[in-house]
């Protein structure tokens, strides 16, 4: 029912309208969906998760790297038991013939490298604008590589993601950032590079050797078989890499 102007200056003890607004909007752990492991590497990742501070999530294209690390990130951070504050992605900007035609400033045109988990949270929470109220109630948030130095990320779960497109010093910046009571989960592969010139070459090979002398580094190779995308982006990653294998010369 209506009130008139007077009958609202009545109640001043009343929380203001957008207080209210913003506690129903506001999404929590049981809106998300519960995500079963599809393949048993995911299940390796899913059995490790608790008692893992850095991971990497390596592979073929369409094995769900990326959405069970943003899943479990999110879990936790909505898990007020958890001291986790926020789920920080980091992806690097790498230059394209197409960015410069795009519209906008610097900003607005690397809003899309955020549309694979604008994608992922409306898969979980079953609502398109799920990733911009995480974003707004501060349970996520993006970042560029170009952005992360002098920084502490604490109390945060951070996810790489494309890591194969960012450079030794990248790879390094962001390792460095990382603050008490966090966890980091990088997600990638070395074969899908974008990165061209010998001078920004992929620093991942070079990362995940330093890496593996860290006994806390846990790493989780997906290969063909964990591929869940679709029958067709599983057919032709076997012919690319049955191709490569005969083809080119590493």
């Amino acid at each position: 029912m209506a009130k008139s102007k007077n009958n609202l200056q009545l109640q001043p003890i009343h929380p203001p309208l957008n207080l209210v607004v913003n506690n129903k909007l506001k999404l929590r752990l049981d809106d998300m969906k519960t995500i079963d492991p599809l393949t048993d590497n995911q299940r390796r990742v899913f059995d490790a998760y608790d008692n893992s501070k850095i991971m990497l999530l390596h592979g073929v294209a369409g094995t769900g790297k990326t959405f069970i690390a943003l899943y479990h990130a999110l879990e936790e951070v909505l898990d007020k038991s958890n001291p986790f504050r926020q789920v920080i992605i980091v992806r690097s900007a790498v230059p394209s013939r197409e960015i410069g035609h795009l519209p906008g400033d610097e900003k607005e045109k690397t809003e899309v490298y955020t549309e694979p988990y604008v994608g992922i949270c409306e898969d979980l929470f079953g609502r398109s604008d799920a990733y911009q109220r995480l974003a707004e109630q501060g349970a996520v948030k993006f970042l560029i590589t170009s952005f992360v130095r002098g920084i502490t990320l604490d109390d945060s779960i951070i996810v790489v993601d494309e890591c194969q497109n960012m450079t030794d010093m990248e790879l390094n910046s962001i390792m460095t950032r990382v603050g008490e009571r966090s966890k980091i989960i990088f997600c990638g592969d070395f074969r899908q590079t974008d990165l061209y010139r010998k001078t920004d070459m992929s620093g991942l090979k070079k990362f995940m050797a330093i890496a593996d002398l860290m006994p806390s580094f846990k790493v989780f190779e997906f290969g063909v078989d964990d591929i869940v995308r679709s029958k067709l982006v599983k057919e032709y990653i076997i012919a690319r890499l049955d191709y490569e294998s005969r083809h080119i010369v590493h």
